[in-house]
């Protein structure tokens, strides 16, 4: 079954802007599938082949001279060191979408490259199916919780697999494979303790101190420990807003997962039903949405940013997007009943800013409503409208 990304339009966009394009995120999001489905008559090369990277490695313009109209190079940041002879033909080219690159770590991130490539190369993040791709194609299931558990990668969808025995292989994969990729790491056993802790605390304010006590490392560690999680596509952070605010509010940001299939099994939730009756269920809940508007932007090119603001009594804010002309903001809720206590901290917000907010409410029901001109209650099922 083939699944219509919408991030393929964006990617023909970019191809038709820069002379090269990267396309990454987190390993079997569907990279590979999008790039064959867009460039069909592009080469595709695999820097995972052993032979293939060992000849890349050993004569980087020999490899590169056998695809002088461009190619679909999979897994390029096995390789950094390829980006330098790149520069120079896309230097020598006015043809654009030349090359495509992809990569299941943020090697955009990377000073070298960023240096060889900049204003050469567009970038787009592809995460696993969105709600909107999963509509579109009939393979949403009714509730919400169920979708959750299941996650969101496409191999597990297209081709249902159980999602405990998917994400089982996944994580020793990442663990196994990934990670000493991007970092030497000594003890994988406590890494992997850390990936769990990390669940614990996900849709929480994130307190580093803690997290490295619990896990019994230090500070330093436990940052680069979670700077490998983020290169790598597996958490995220959502930073606090404090534009025009006192101290009396919190600076620290809030940990999400990419996925919450992987942080459902990290969580040991093995269906919907133990999801909705969990203690996790309303951080889940709370991580799906902000995901969900993660994947929205990538996959359109918004350039809108995404924050959450919370003070020191306790008011919080889940979700505010500011495109630095107009804010917005949301509050998320798992419950399936609207109650008029759910925009509460909306309003008080708002009264806070000093001016009208378009306000949202997205909640785990199904219907959508409009409540006033600038209030509405979003369902679940209704995210990518």
């Amino acid at each position: 079954m083939v699944v219509t990304r919408q991030a393929e339009k964006r990617l023909k966009y970019l191809a038709r802007t820069f002379r090269a394009v990267a396309v990454i995120g987190p390993r079997q999001s569907g990279k590979t599938t999008l790039c064959k489905m867009a460039f069909p008559k592009k080469p595709y090369v695999s820097l995972e082949n052993p032979t293939t990277l060992q000849f890349a490695q050993t004569d980087p313009v020999g490899f590169l001279a056998q695809y002088p109209k461009g190619a679909v190079i999979d897994e390029a940041q096995r390789m950094p060191q390829l980006f330098s002879y790149l520069q120079q033909l896309l230097d020598e080219t006015k043809n654009p979408g030349l090359f495509i690159l992809t990569g299941s770590n943020n090697f955009l991130i990377q000073q070298n490259i960023t240096q060889s490539l900049a204003g050469r190369i567009g970038y787009l993040t592809l995460l696993p199916f969105s709600i909107a791709e999963l509509s579109a194609n009939k393979l949403l299931k009714t509730r919400w919780p169920e979708n959750v558990v299941r996650g969101f990668y496409p191999e597990i969808i297209v081709k249902k697999i159980k999602p405990d025995v998917w994400y089982n292989a996944y994580s020793k994969t990442y663990i196994e494979r990934d990670v000493r990729q991007l970092k030497n790491i000594a003890n994988l056993s406590l890494f992997t303790k850390f990936i769990y802790l990390c669940a614990g605390r996900a849709a929480q304010i994130l307190n580093i101190n803690s997290l490295a006590n619990d896990c019994g490392i230090d500070n330093k560690t436990a940052q680069s420990w979670l700077g490998i999680l983020e290169s790598s596509f597996v958490v995220f952070q959502l930073k606090p807003y404090f534009k025009n605010f006192n101290k009396q509010i919190s600076k620290s940001s809030k940990l999400y997962f990419y996925d919450t299939g992987l942080l459902c099994y990290l969580l040991h939730i093995s269906n919907g039903k133990e999801l909705a009756g969990s203690m996790y269920k309303g951080p889940v809940f709370e991580n799906f949405i902000i995901c969900e508007k993660i994947k929205q932007k990538e996959n359109t090119g918004h350039t809108h940013d995404f924050y959450y603001w919370r003070d020191k009594t306790g008011n919080e804010v889940d979700l505010i997007t500011d495109n630095h002309k107009t804010i917005s903001i949301a509050e998320i809720k798992s419950a399936e009943t609207i109650n008029p206590s759910f925009w509460k901290t909306l309003l008080y917000f708002e009264i806070l800013l000093g001016k009208p907010l378009k306000k949202c409410v997205y909640f785990g029901g199904e219907e959508s409503q409009k409540r006033s001109k600038n209030l509405s209650i979003t369902g679940w099922q209704n995210l990518h409208e």
